[in-house]
């Protein structure tokens, strides 16, 4: 019988998590009301904080519940079969947790689960706060917990368990109209995309910073709320930190898993998924910029207002686009729709309801300020920036919801094709590089304004931007000549990409002069200048890395690889024969075979010294593994493969003019499924990278066309030539062990012992002959880098001679894109910068003093005396 414990403990879990959600959102609404406030009268806010926490604590049981399923192979639950295997990792099954949607909503809640209890302990300075803003995080809990919750109440269904059995969900599948108790042996694994450790940390990450934009939201309804218009602005500010920090960095974190692992030479497609989580995000920085300015200059607090609430109703709307299925085919990344497309929509319209609807009713008790600003005045630049900011998000998100618009349309009848734009890149790149000038402008002539000392006017500002100006002026220069002198693979002489650079460079330098101004006061205070320099260079290395990428593997030889090949292929390709050196660029190049990646072998290991077994994770080494020297198997032992549907190719990499030499392992599988999957292989260095993958290979599911069987009668010591190949035939040995054959009692076997001199190197060959059970059996010798398969044919013992058998077959080859990316360290500093800026800015705001921002007062009117 299928044991269902954990499974219905899991379940029960959800449940009790969602009810416990439902009472700590009453009873924090109760206990926020105005009569009990006055009272003094904590029943209701004891109650409320006791049912959260029962609430977190079925939410931990969950996640236990969860991964146990996936950590014991309970493959009778349909969760764990879809998403793990048997030979997976630990750290791998921690990434099966969140690859299903159900896993991500349970990470989701899991965050808002530690920020509510960090919210609910922050002591007495919040303590106002703590009714209002949980009885909002407790409802967004609510329709959380709710996506898994897996309950059918007459025809609705709410929510999708996790813990549903295989049974249950493939309710047609024969083999359980047999055998309902039936569990599958295997799982079918994690997608092998994800199987890497940036997929390990960058959705915690992402989802953490998803969470974290629910607490300056939770802060601002509460000031609206409560009549509290102002005062919110102080809590919510180094949360709104700390949530564009962690956002941002799990966003790069998914730009870097993409660039070392997808094959398109880059790290940001433009795909759908990529732009519904960068929209909020720039709306979120964009909020930050406003809620410092009205902190300093009692100004933006409605502005303040719409762009927290916006940022986090675009995290609700992203989660409608990844989730609901309406992308379709339109992203890569998309989940599939598991019928909670209704779910998701009322989650996005109730709380866009809500909180439009109570901004509205409050709009007008929202305290004004008459303050004029000038353009010599700092806030007057951020409120610009922040609508740069803003108008960036808002072009992304008209084109990236255009599958959302024709399904609109087709639900009220009216038919729409409208697709999104052929070449994506080139569409959004031609508007967000406007807006990167922009940005790059702004956070200069900002900080500049911001810090400046005394009376703001035309003379001092041109004073403070003269030396960042003439510092920009010289390096742009510098780079543009150097760039004539052939340091860069093109010329900078794009005017376009000239004005970002100047922007970017700008930036840098006027905020650099503000943290030198500032070092003698408190570092801390130039957090924002850390940030600002951070974006800056992403900008700056994005530029190089982007705009200025070589493509070094172009085809020269004149000869047209496949006519089935994209003409990409064909024209930005090197075709690469095993063991055939190819002029590429300044480099040569050579292909020396396939490789696996073996437990306990610190190395790749040539797949000629591994006999494969009829398990697929097992092979038995044919030679001594060894690395260094050091042997790690000996001939004979049976070895573990990490993955054995991965190949990595072997391509040496060696300067024509210099001493540099060095090699990598693009890897690639050929997925049923998928097709041929590539991860590149990078060589790093200080001014760029080399980018390296695997564009196509020979498909291992076809049979090689061996040529006719060449026969050769030999003694010991004859020499013969195999397919142009000098031999030599050194005699027979016999042989206890056959890898993968049991031998009994009467069994026999004897090999071959060759030597076959190639043009690089010397290769030994021992093809085996046996009798097993009075039968005769062989065990071919393949030498792949030669094209070669040897087989041990007979024995005549009577003259001492020996038959081989010899085919020949095409070489082994691969089919190799390689370029240069300018530059591109300088985007991962600027994002360790930007990282390091937020945090600063994190821990200076908590050092504030506990004064709040207090509403500009109304005048008074003047007395008009009568005449």
């Amino acid at each position: 019988m299928i044991n269902t414990l954990i499974g219905d403990i899991g379940h029960a879990s959800v449940i009790v998590a969602f009810v416990a959600a439902i009472v700590s959102s009453y009873a924090y609404f109760m206990a926020s009301r105005a009569k009990v406030e006055a009272t003094g009268d904590n029943s209701w806010r004891n109650l409320a904080r006791g049912a959260f926490y029962v609430h977190g604590a079925a939410v931990l049981l969950v996640v236990f519940a969860l991964f146990n399923i996936i950590y014991e192979h309970r493959y009778e639950y349909y969760y764990a079969w879809s998403h793990s295997s048997n030979h997976l990792p630990v750290y791998y099954m921690i990434s099966c947790f969140w690859e299903g949607q159900e896993g991500s909503f349970l990470l989701w809640i899991f965050w808002h689960v530690l920020l509510g209890v960090v919210l609910m302990n922050s002591g007495k300075k919040n303590k106002m706060w703590e009714a209002p803003v949980m009885a909002m995080f407790s409802f967004v809990q609510l329709f959380l917990t709710s996506m898994i919750l897996g309950v059918v109440i007459g025809d609705v269904k709410i929510g999708s368990s996790p813990f549903i059995l295989m049974r249950d969900f493939m309710t047609d599948a024969p083999v359980f109209a047999m055998d309902p108790n039936f569990v599958p042996q295997d799982g079918t694994g994690l997608n092998p995309l994800l199987q890497n450790y940036w997929m390990v940390i960058h959705p915690p990450t992402l989802f953490l910073g998803f969470a974290a934009t629910l607490v300056p939201f939770a802060f601002a309804m509460a000031g609206l709320w409560k009549g509290k218009f102002t005062e919110w602005v102080k809590p919510a500010l180094p949360w709104s930190h700390f949530a564009a920090g962690i956002l941002g960095v799990g966003i790069i974190m998914g730009a870097y898993w993409a660039y070392e692992t997808l094959n398109f030479g880059g790290y940001w497609n433009w795909d759908p998924v990529e732009n519904a989580v960068y929209i909020p995000w720039l709306v979120l920085v964009g909020a930050i910029h406003t809620m410092i300015a009205f902190r300093r200059g009692k100004s933006g607090l409605k502005a303040s207002y719409i762009l927290v609430i916006s940022s986090f109703l675009l995290i609700l709307y992203a989660t409608f686009l990844t989730r609901s299925g309406i992308l379709g085919n339109a992203s890569v990344h998309s989940f599939t729709d598991l019928g909670l497309s209704g779910q998701l929509f009322a989650y996005l319209a109730a709380f866009a309801v809500l909180a439009i609807g109570l901004l509205v009713y409050k709009w007008k008790s929202i305290p004004t300020t008459e303050k004029e600003l000038s353009t010599y005045n700092g806030e007057f630049w951020v409120f610009i920036g922040a609508a740069v900011l803003c108008l960036a998000g808002f072009q992304v998100l008209v084109t990236t919801s255009i599958p959302v618009y024709n399904s609109f349309l087709g639900f009220i009848g009216i038919e729409s094709n409208a697709a999104l734009p052929a070449d994506q890149i080139e569409h959004y790149t031609k508007f967000q590089l406007w807006a990167g000038v922009g940005i790059a402008l702004l956070t200069g002539i900002g900080q500049l304004l911001w810090w400046q000392k005394g009376e703001k006017t035309k003379s001092s500002f041109l004073d403070s931007i003269m030396l960042p100006g003439m510092l920009t002026l010289l390096f742009a220069s510098l780079i543009i000549v150097l760039s004539k002198l052939g340091a860069f693979p093109e010329t900078v002489d794009n005017p376009v990409y000239i004005t970002l650079l100047v922007a970017a460079l700008f930036a840098v330098f006027a905020n650099l002069s503000i943290i030198l101004n500032l070092l003698h006061k408190k570092v801390s205070l130039s957090g924002g200048a850390v940030s600002h320099i951070g974006i800056a260079l992403m900008l700056i290395g994005i530029l190089f890395s982007s705009g200025y990428s070589n493509i070094i593997s172009q085809n020269t030889s004149g000869m047209l690889y496949s006519r089935e090949f994209p003409e990409e292929i064909n024209r930005d390709n090197v075709l690469l024969w095993r063991n055939t050196p190819v002029e590429m660029d300044k480099y040569t190049v050579s292909y020396h075979g396939q490789y696996l990646e073996v437990k306990d072998v610190p190395e790749y290991v040539n797949r000629e010294l591994l006999f494969p077994t009829a398990d697929e994770y097992k092979a038995i080494a044919r030679a001594d593994i060894k690395v260094n020297d050091k042997v790690y198997f000996k001939t004979g032992d049976t070895l573990e493969l990490h993955s054995p549907e991965n190949t990595y190719y072997k391509v040496e990499y060696k300067e024509r003019e210099g001493d540099d030499q060095f090699t990598l392992y693009p890897r690639a599988q050929v997925n049923p499924n998928m097709g041929l999957l590539a991860s590149p292989d990078i060589k790093h260095f200080a001014d760029k990278d080399l980018y390296s993958h695997v564009s196509s290979v020979p498909d291992p599911s076809e049979e090689k066309d061996w040529g006719e069987l060449q026969e050769y009668e030999v003694a010991a010591g004859d020499t013969i030539i195999l397919n142009d190949y000098v031999a030599v035939f050194n005699g027979i040995e016999p042989i206890k062990e056959v890898p993968g054959v049991v031998l009994g009692e009467g069994d026999v076997a004897v090999q071959a012992d060759m030597k076959i001199y190639g043009e690089r190197k010397d290769y030994h060959a021992h093809p085996v002959l046996m009798i097993k059970d009075q039968m005769m059996g062989r065990l071919p010798e393949e030498i792949a880098d030669l094209g070669l398969r040897i087989t041990f044919l007979n024995i005549d013992t009577e003259n001492n001679r020996f038959k081989i058998g010899v085919n020949a077959t095409q070489k082994d080859y691969i089919i190799l894109k390689a370029m240069e990316k300018p530059l591109v360290n300088v985007l991962w500093i600027g994002t360790i910068l930007m990282a390091v800026g937020f945090t600063m800015a994190i821990v200076r705001r908590n050092q504030e003093g506990p004064g709040a921002a207090k509403a500009p007062r109304p005048k008074k009117p003047r007395k008009v005396q009568a005449a």
